[in-house]
């Protein structure tokens, strides 16, 4: 068993001590740092995959096998910005989702050697004062339990809960074998590929014997403030309550001028840390992201001000340069106080309910 077995009692509690101190800095996004190395299909494969027999560019996760030496890159810029927290770079590491590349037999593999490195990297930059810690990133997958992929065929899934309980088992076994802090089960557009991915994390803690933390984050897809599954904010939260994670927050789809009022929602009845890592704006017409470190903080900052804020950080186009900005922007600030709920019972559908005692 890996090292980390030994201080995680330690580790947990001091990421619970430096959240109840101050707003934690989460990293940016990992496929817009990738992207600026311009990679071709050989770099991609590498040595070890040079014959694979399908193309894997744009495998990124597979970087972690094939170019460790970006993925350590990422890691060490987004440090140096000053981000608390960093992500494994292994948000489409599922079987499930490496079945695009022929490589579901790697999956563990990748999560546990990115959790690897991403341990290593946040060691290295930690001091007694101010320790750095690592998220476990298990996205979505390609494939949602809710929707069905044919419109002529509204009952027809791509998935099942078991398929997808067994690919995030999997996934979450080789993060925490990797030395991950936390389970971060992020982009959630569909709250059943959630509950699968939170399903299968417990009971890999009743496995193992321990736990760790679970961290999510949704996705509201556009301004109608719901997820792809059609969920609001509230009844998300009402949905997955029940896995008592240690945050719970929003990102991607959305810049930070539109998402702020799904994350006020969270924040006023999440008894939880909220957590925010917007896209930087809307992808203009070239597929690039508009919002700059100076625009984006101008938001953020007024969030942290305004008591919405746990955690923050970027998702897709944001950059070191955008982390040190929003590190500045957020420090000394207090965080969120986290609420207590009064006693009520709370269901969703598509909508919130809330029948008080």
């Amino acid at each position: 068993m890996s090292d980390f077995y030994k201080d995680r009692p330690e580790r947990i509690a001091a990421l619970k001590k430096a959240l109840g101190e101050r707003i934690l800095v989460l990293d940016g996004a990992a496929g817009t740092f990738i992207q600026d190395y311009d990679l071709d299909e050989a770099a991609f494969r590498g040595e070890r995959f040079a014959d694979w027999s399908c193309d894997v560019k744009g495998n990124n996760d597979l970087l972690i096998l094939s170019r460790p030496d970006i993925v350590r890159a990422m890691h060490e810029a987004y440090l140096g910005a000053g981000a608390d927290m960093i992500e494994t770079n292994t948000f489409s590491a599922t079987s499930i989702a490496q079945g695009d590349y022929a490589m579901e037999e790697l999956a563990f593999e990748l999560n546990r050697e990115g959790a690897r490195m991403a341990r290593a990297a946040a060691d290295a930059a930690a001091t007694n004062a101010r320790p750095r810690f690592v998220a476990g990133a298990i996205g979505p997958t390609n494939c949602t339990a809710s929707i069905s992929p044919d419109v002529n065929d509204p009952g027809k899934r791509n998935v099942d809960f078991d398929a997808l309980a067994a690919s995030y088992g999997e996934a979450a076994r080789g993060l925490i074998e990797g030395g991950a802090d936390a389970i971060l089960i992020e982009t959630i557009f569909d709250t059943l590929n959630a509950k699968a991915a939170i399903y299968a994390v417990q009971e890999l803690f009743d496995e193992l014997g321990f736990d760790i933390p679970i961290m999510l984050s949704v996705t509201i897809t556009d301004q109608s403030g719901r997820t792809l599954s059609g969920q609001t904010t509230e009844a998300f939260w009402h949905a997955v309550r029940h896995a008592k994670p240690l945050s719970v927050g929003v990102n991607c789809a959305l810049g930070p001028d539109l998402m702020r009022p799904y994350v006020a929602e969270l924040a006023k009845v999440a008894d939880c840390c909220v957590s925010a890592y917007p896209n930087a704006g809307l992808p203009n017409a070239f597929g690039g992201y508009d919002e700059t470190p100076a625009s984006m903080t101008q938001h953020l900052g007024e969030w942290a001000q305004s008591g919405l804020l746990n955690i923050v950080g970027g998702c897709c186009g944001t950059t070191p340069d955008h982390i040190r900005a929003f590190a500045d922007a957020v420090a000394g600030l207090a965080p969120r106080a986290v609420p207590e709920p009064d006693p009520a019972m709370r269901l969703s559908g598509l909508e919130p309910f809330k029948l008080a005692g």
